[in-house]
Formats: structure tokens, sequence, C-alpha cells
């Protein structure tokens, strides 16, 4: 999957240098496609002389987009660890995919990263991906920079950028910087912290007199805002009204550490201009990993990757403890040992031999035995540390090799890359007898099966997966069903009367029903609710009074029923929230036995279930949409082809979120549609809520195809 990895010749000259834990400082690069990551860490990794020469996406080869997807489609997929150094602190860099079907990514960088620089492009100002991620930090209790890129462009806009971050963020937003000559000709920022101009090429200066004036006013809004992060520092300032350049870092780092201060800084990633105060801000204010080295030694896996040549490369942070080449440590939770032989600091696909790291710090081994994403690896007693937790699915489909005899290769490769992404999930269907995919998204099925093809040498495609329904029923039915096998001297004898109606959560159990004309009280001897595993429930009730059916027959009826449970006869789905009563029937001394219950309790209940109003429920989802107000209309019109229900909408910042219930049918390739409506600027949520009753037109429909499909396979 991965370019060549490049290893430096591990003589002692060549390793690596430890840090400790005071010295590191991680922090994911986070924001929307194009506002500019990459070129971000490849300025950051030239600055920080990890690089000679930066490298550009449209020349495809920047460290971190290095895999042959990546350049392809010039945007991120992986998250990829780097590091840079600026002054003796090593800034482990992971550089977040900007599109959210692959924020799988960003979530794991959230588990090992106290700060974030979130990327908002200067042309477009915060678009929806832009408070995804603000939201996903916020979440995890990530602090945030707000770096403004492409100031360097023609159709940037300073003005319209502030705007929209003071906007979506409120008052957490602080200016720490002014732009001077936003356009082609970006001449650089001053900055109001340490009072000083740095031109395009870094080079320090006094401030242009005609910036005086505004830089002052923010110097002023910046102390009060950094003396609000501190109770000591507030108390200064209310003596002094004035606090130390020092000071006002201490503040900023409590400010943002409460999520209460988010600084914005000015930049040019494409001609570095301001990388370098950016990076000497996380050097001095953003804060340092709260671990303790001199604890008893534990890391957590937060990436795993295939990559050429290498196998499998597990990607860690040291939480306590130091680490040493060769340590022997063992997951707390399956008690599994291993021996970490070699470590390596990494930034993309060049990886340096490190004798020992301390805690905070992150790195990378080859070819653990169960070292799997996730997954704690500590001392003896140390705990395993809290898994990452990732959203619900957003895309499904079905897969199928183009050649039959390739179903079980595939089926194991999918298997193989959703183990290393926690946001990916394959599986094969044993209701649906399908090959399921689930992601977050089209954009990251097809990168799994470009994957498949690429890197297994399998060819396999995509298609609409079968609807789950669910069958019900709407009535109360009564049925008999006997059966009477002879053969030889041995026979089959069991006889079964029972009634079904529906199971309606909370309703009292009735008792008396009409059978054979007359009400009759039907005695529970007992009773025994199941929740089933495909949601709902069965109540099995025993109402055989006379010895009529020997108790010890019961389980055997109530198998059957659960058989036919698997297969409605509507549509050979799953049924569910069923009553039964077996009131009567017969056995016979000799020949009842066990199968001859269970066969006619299925086919009893089979008889029932038809005469008793069957119905098909549909899985219905609770789809929330994130969307710039000009295309609500398109995602309102949008969703009501697709019989949706809108509850009721709200405004979030300068987004609007429809909330809405969509039956499962209607969302198939739904990103795909909704990213085409609203020019790719908004997103969505979807989550299982109920099942309910299709309309009558829909289960006609369904009805059809069914009885098409049964005909075509006899």
């Amino acid at each position: 999957m991965s370019a060549l990895i490049t290893f430096r010749k591990s003589n002692i000259n060549n390793i690596m240098k430890e840090y400790a834990t005071k010295d590191i400082r991680n922090v994911v690069l986070l924001g929307s496609t194009r506002s500019g990551k990459t070129t971000l860490s490849e300025a950051m990794l030239y600055e920080g002389k990890t690089i000679d020469r930066r490298g550009s996406v449209e020349e495809k080869n920047t460290v971190s987009d290095n895999t042959e997807y990546e350049q392809t489609n010039q945007k991120s997929i992986i998250a990829t660890p780097l590091y840079a150094e600026l002054g003796g602190t090593k800034i482990n860099i992971i550089d977040a995919p900007g599109s959210d079907d692959f924020c799988g990514g960003a979530l794991s960088a959230f588990k090992v990263c106290e700060s974030g620089i979130l990327t908002v492009n200067a042309q477009s100002g915060v678009e929806v991906g832009t408070e995804i991620y603000a939201r996903y930090a916020k979440q995890y209790e990530v602090p945030l920079m707000v770096a403004v890129n492409q100031l360097d462009h023609e159709k940037a806009s300073w003005e319209h950028t502030l705007e929209t971050l003071k906007e979506t963020f409120g008052k957490r937003i602080i200016q720490l910087q002014i732009p001077v000559d936003v356009g082609v000709n970006y001449k650089g920022a001053v900055d109001v912290l340490t009072m000083k101009f740095y031109d395009e090429k870094g080079a320090e200066h006094e401030i242009p007199a005609q910036f005086v004036s505004e830089a002052e006013a923010l110097r002023e809004e910046l102390i009060e805002k950094a003396a609000e992060g501190d109770d000591a520092l507030m108390e200064k300032f209310f003596e002094t009204m004035e606090l130390s350049t020092e000071e006002i870092r201490k503040g900023l780092t409590a400010g943002m550490l409460k999520g209460e201060t988010m600084p914005v800084f000015c930049i040019s990633a494409k001609n570095n201009i301001g990388v370098r105060r950016l990076m000497e801000f996380v050097v001095n204010v953003a804060p340092a990993p709260a671990c303790d080295s001199t604890k008893p030694t534990s890391l957590f896996i937060f990436k795993t990757e295939v990559e050429s040549h290498l196998g499998e490369v597990s990607y860690f942070k040291v939480m306590s403890g130091v680490l040493n080449e060769g340590a022997d440590l063992s997951n707390p939770e399956t008690g599994n040992a291993e021996r970490l032989s070699a470590i390596y600091a990494v930034s993309g696909s060049k990886k340096e031999k490190v004798a020992k790291i301390n805690a905070g710090d992150i790195a990378c081994v080859m070819k653990l035995k169960n070292g799997k994403t996730n997954v704690t690896l500590a001392s003896p007693g140390v705990k395993a540390i809290p898994p990452m937790v990732f959203p619900d699915f957003k895309y499904t489909c079905a897969v199928r090799a183009l050649d039959k005899n390739d179903e079980v290769k595939v089926g194991e490769a999918l298997n193989k890359i959703a183990a290393q992404d926690p946001t990916l999930k394959s599986y094969f269907s044993n209701e649906l007898r399908q090959t399921i995919l689930q992601g977050m998204g089209e954009q990251h099925i097809n990168y799994a099966m470009w994957r498949v093809k690429n890197e297994f040498k399998l060819e396999a495609e995509t298609f609409a997966p079968k609807i789950p329904y669910r069958e019900t029923i709407t009535k109360t039915a009564i049925a008999r069903y006997r059966h009477k096998k002879q053969s030889g001297g041995a026979g089959q004898f069991g006889e079964v009367a029972l009634l079904i109606t529906p199971y309606i959560e909370g309703q009292e159990q009735p008792r008396t029903f009409k059978i054979d004309g007359k009400d009759t009280l039907l005695n529970v001897r007992s009773s025994e609710i199941q929740d089933l595993q495909w949601g709902g429930k069965l109540e099995f009730n025993n109402c055989v009074v006379g010895g009529a059916i020997d108790l010890s027959f019961m389980p055997a009826i109530l198998k059957g029923i659960n058989q036919k449970m698997t297969e409605g006869p509507l549509t050979g789905s799953y049924a569910r929230d069923l009553r039964v009563y077996v009131f009567d029937g017969k056995m016979h001394p000799v020949d009842s036995k066990e199968i001859a219950f269970i066969i006619a309790g299925r086919n009893a209940f089979s008889e029932a279930f038809r005469e008793a109003g069957p119905k098909i429920l549909e899985p219905i989802y609770k789809v929330d949409i994130t969307t710039p107000s000009e295309y609500v209309g398109n995602c309102m019109s949008d969703l009501n082809t697709r019989r949706g229900m809108i509850e009721n909408q709200e405004m979030d910042g300068s987004f609007t979120v429809l909330h809405a219930k969509v039956p499962l049918a209607e969302l198939y390739r739904y990103s795909t549609a909704l990213s085409s409506i609203t020019a790719g600027s908004a997103t969505f949520s979807m989550k299982f809520a109920e099942y309910q009753q299709v309309p009558s037109d829909i289960q006609k429909k369904l009805l059809e195809e069914y009885a098409a499909q049964a005909e075509e396979e006899d």
C-alpha cells in the first residue's frame, strides 16, 4: 500500500535522539478537503529539518500522501504520523484526512494528540468539514489552534474567513495575527503576541505604522482572554492591566485546555509564510503530554497498516514509563505477550530507529503477533487504556466476486482490510446471504475495493444490499396441524393447536379469545418471553390442560416455532413481536416423539401466521443532515423523494441541521446524492431508530419481487 520504506542506518551516529516528555508536542492537522493540511505538514517538516526539500501534492512527492491511491486522487486518505524538531522540542504531527469518509484517522489521532491545528481555506472560510472536526475535537477534549491558510490566493478573503470563524465558534476565537496584503502579494502577518511583523521570509520587523492601532487593540483583547484562563493571572491583570508575554502564553494554554480559546494564525503553507511562527506557538503554548515517565511502561496502538516490504506496522503512543528496544510487554486484557524487538520514529515512509522513547512520544514497531488497533501493551499490573469509540457506519453495500470461485478470497481480503480500519466492517450476513461491507461513505468503500483489486489482485463489485425486512401480524389467528408418519414399525405423531396474536410492548397479556365461535378463557400454565436476536419479542404460552400434550413436548413445539420465525411467509424475513398460545393437541403413547412436535408446531405456526394479517416491517433510520442554509430546500426535497419524514430543524452556527426519519431502503448511496445536491458542502449521520410497517403499495411490490425471485430460483 505504501511506497518503499526507507531506513536510516542504525549505527550509533544515526540513531535518533531521545526526547523528554516535557519536550514533546503531539498535534493533529485537521480541516476540510482542499484546506491545505498536507501542504502545511510539508512546510512544518521543512522548517523542522526533517526534510531538506519540500514536495507538493501536484508533484505527488509529499511525505504524508505517499500511497498510490492518495497521489492519484490528490487527497489524504490515511492519517500519517510525521515529526519535526524546533528548538529542541519534537513535534509529532498526524496529518489527518479532510474527508468525513475517512474520519477514523482523525478520531484515532485525538486519542494520542494533546492539541490540533484546524486549517481553514481563506477562499471558503468555515466549511461543514471544518465544523465537523471541531466538534470531534470538542468531544475528545482536544484544544485547537486555527491556521487560516492560502492567504496568498487571488480569491482569499480574510474578512469573510474571520467572520465565519467568529460566527461558528463565537468568543473562543482570539485573533493573534493581522495579515498584510492578502492575495497574490501576501506579505506576512503582524503578530500581536510578540508585537512584531513577520515578512514572507520569516524575518522580524517593527509593526508598520498603519497596523499599530489595530495591533494594540487586539493585544488588549488577547491579554484579557489570557487572564480569563487563570485565576492568578486575572488577579494580576486587575492590579496592573498588563501581562508579560510568558504570562499570556500561560493563560492561553489554560484557556485552550478548557476549550475556551482558539488562537487564530495567518499562513500560506504553499509559500511557507507564517509556518515557523505557528510551530513556535505549538512549542511554547500547546500542552505537552500529560504522561509520567516514572510509572510502569504502557503503550496504546492507535493505528495499524500493512505496508509494502514491511508487513503489518503498529503505530503507538507511550502512555506511561519508558519504552526500551527489546521490551517485553503484554495485553492486560488477554495476557498475550509481545516483544518489541525494534522501535522506529516515523515520518511518513521514513522510519528511523530509536533505542528508547519516553512517555508521550509516538513511534511504530513491525510485525507484532497480536498488536492491533485499540490494543494496550503494558508492564504487569497496568490496566488497559479505554479503547477508541467510532461513529456509526453511514454507507452499506453488498460485495461479490466477479469470479464465483473467488468469493471466499474476496471475503478474506475485506476482513484483513477492515482489521486495519475500525471505521470499516466486513461480514457475511446469514440473514441476507450476502457479503456486507460498511464504511463512512462511498469514497471510503471505493478505497477498500481499490485495495482488494490492487493489493490482493481480486476482481469484485459492489451493489445495493438486500434490506433486512421484518414480518409481523396485525390480528389474531388459530391453526391446527397434525403430523403423522408411519414407516415400517416406527411412527411419528404430534398434533398442535395454537393461537397467535400481536405482541405489543407494555400491553397486558390477554387471556380470553374467540375459539370455534366461543369466548374461551385460556389458562396460562407457563409463559416465556424471548428477546429475539434480530429485534422484537416472542411470547410463548403453554395453555394445555388435561394432559392433551405432555409438558415434555413443549420445548419441541417452541423449537419448531423458532425455526419458522427465521423465515416469514411473505418475504422469508425474520418474524417478530408475536404471542403464541398452545391450547390443545394430541399425542400418541408410542409414536409421539420430539421431532413430531417440532414439525407440528412449526407448520401450525406457519398456517396461523398467514391468516393473522401479516405485514412487512422496514428499518427506519434517524438521519441528521448538516448543510449550509442555501441548500436546505434541496435537502428537504430530496428527503421527500425518499419517503423521509422531517421532524424538525435547527441552526448550528452558520449551518442548518435537519432531523429526519428515513427508510433504509431509500438510503443506498445517499452520501453521494447529498454531495451532489449541496456541492459537496453537507454531511450527515445515521442511526437505526425503529421498524415500521411499509406502505401497502410498497408491500405489494415486495411480495411480487419475492415471488418472482422464488420462481427464478426454482
